[in-house]
């Protein structure tokens, strides 16, 4: 499958994905879909809750998700959202995205079709990683 191919079925995960999003409070519904180094599509959404910080973004359930099943290396992450700017991960996202899937590339996109990606260097750079608390 063509890289091209491959992030056209990303971005469809990620837009189906959105249609299961729990967001009865701010109706901003998230879809994520990531790619597995097998080439296997885990998808989340996000789930409000009515404190808003035990919400959970989809980016965060779609890799959670896949490691709780075992899988432990990714490739690409697409995040789809019905706005007209393309929205990027949040902080916490980005943070966790990193820990778990390295600098892969993240492509955003909205519902009328426009996509961007960017590497995660470029969304988080300077990240805080496991490498800053070993002991050598």
């Amino acid at each position: 499958m063509s890289s091209e191919t491959a992030k056209a079925a990303l971005i469809s995960a990620a837009k189906e994905a959105r249609v299961r999003a729990h967001a009865p409070f701010s109706k901003f519904k998230v879809g994520a879909a990531l790619e597995t180094a097998a080439g296997e599509i885990v998808t989340g959404c996000n789930i409000e809750n009515a404190s808003y910080g035990l919400t959970l973004c989809a980016e965060r359930v779609a890799i959670f998700k896949a490691v709780s099943e075992g899988q432990r290396k990714f490739t690409a992450l697409a995040v789809a959202v019905d706005t007209d700017e393309l929205t990027p991960p949040c902080g916490a996202c980005r943070q966790i995205i990193w820990e778990f899937c390295g600098d892969i590339p993240v492509t955003m996109a909205n519902l009328a079709g426009r996509t961007e990606t960017m590497q995660m260097s470029d969304l988080l750079p300077k990240a805080f990683d496991g490498r800053f608390l070993s002991d050598s």
